[in-house]
């Protein structure tokens, strides 16, 4: 499950180094606007607002845009969709300061993937600035995912690891996962991976100069401060467990914020996540 990485560790990776002083490494657009949006911020809070009522998910997103530097949806879970509602998210992302996510775990061919991104109801590469694919299908999903986004500085993450009980992305499967990023990192439009920690430097390449150049952002799910888990498997670490003692840089929270009653204690939830991940970076970097 999760790659542990201690502090000594940090000291010998790009884990250690600020959101600024990673910039230079990235060869993609929306990987350097997120690192310039966190450290503008002071946030590597993603809400994932996982609603199925359009209004809804705007007024989450109202209530916890402040304190994140990303907003990550499922828009096939919405059951009144339409590019209206694409656009006021757009709108209060440029508001607000945030960065859109879709979470759309793309799973097929090239061809097949290419239309799913640019066409269909949703138009995703239309107004989300990041989306995900899992590398299962081979290569041709980042090059027909990337003919359509790259054009519009999109950037992509493949899926090495997930954070539910019994998943299969461990061992063989993450390794594979890290060398294809590896042979598309050049061409700007993979960054980073969905994983429970820091899985390029696991697996490293054999080579230290190509080891020292590159750099890949880890956004992981499966964040709670005060539960381990739900009843479908879903297991949870702090924020001090993710981003200090896993070496990742962007803490995933659905329900543990949006799941809360009031308006008020929705906005008070997301700050403690901001203020968790935060401290957990700035203490990660300060070694």
């Amino acid at each position: 499950m999760a790659h542990s990485t201690n502090s000594s560790a940090h000291s010998r990776t790009k884990a250690h180094l600020s959101f600024t002083a990673r910039i230079p490494y990235q060869n993609n657009v929306a990987a350097k606007r997120l690192l310039e949006l966190m450290e503008r911020k002071q946030s590597n809070l993603c809400v994932s607002v996982d609603v199925t009522k359009g209004r809804d998910m705007l007024e989450v997103v109202r209530r916890v845009g402040k304190s994140c530097c990303m907003i990550k949806t499922h828009i096939d879970i919405i059951e009144d969709f339409t590019m209206d509602l694409a656009d006021e998210l757009v709108k209060l992302s440029k508001e607000l300061d945030f960065m859109i996510f879709e979470d759309r775990k793309f799973a097929d061919i090239g061809n097949t993937v290419q239309l799913q991104y640019s066409s269909g109801v949703h138009k995703i590469a239309s107004w989300s600035d990041i989306t995900n694919a899992h590398p299962i299908p081979g290569d041709g999903i980042v090059t027909g995912l990337a003919a359509v986004g790259k054009p519009l500085d999109r950037g992509l993450l493949l899926l090495a690891e997930m954070s539910s009980k019994g998943n299969l992305a461990t061992g063989e499967y993450t390794r594979t996962t890290v060398e294809m990023a590896r042979r598309h990192r050049s061409e700007g439009f993979v960054f980073g991976f969905i994983a429970q920690g820091r899985v390029h430097e696991t697996y490293a390449p054999s080579d230290p100069a190509a080891a020292n150049a590159e750099d890949f952002l880890i956004l992981s799910p499966g964040v709670g401060l005060d539960v381990k888990g739900d009843k479908m498997g879903q297991q949870y670490r702090t924020p001090h467990e993710v981003v200090f003692d896993s070496g990742c840089d962007v803490i995933i929270v659905g329900r543990g914020i949006y799941g809360k009653n009031t308006e008020q204690e929705v906005r008070d939830e997301a700050e403690r996540y901001r203020e968790g991940g935060w401290k957990a970076y700035q203490a990660r970097i300060q070694g």
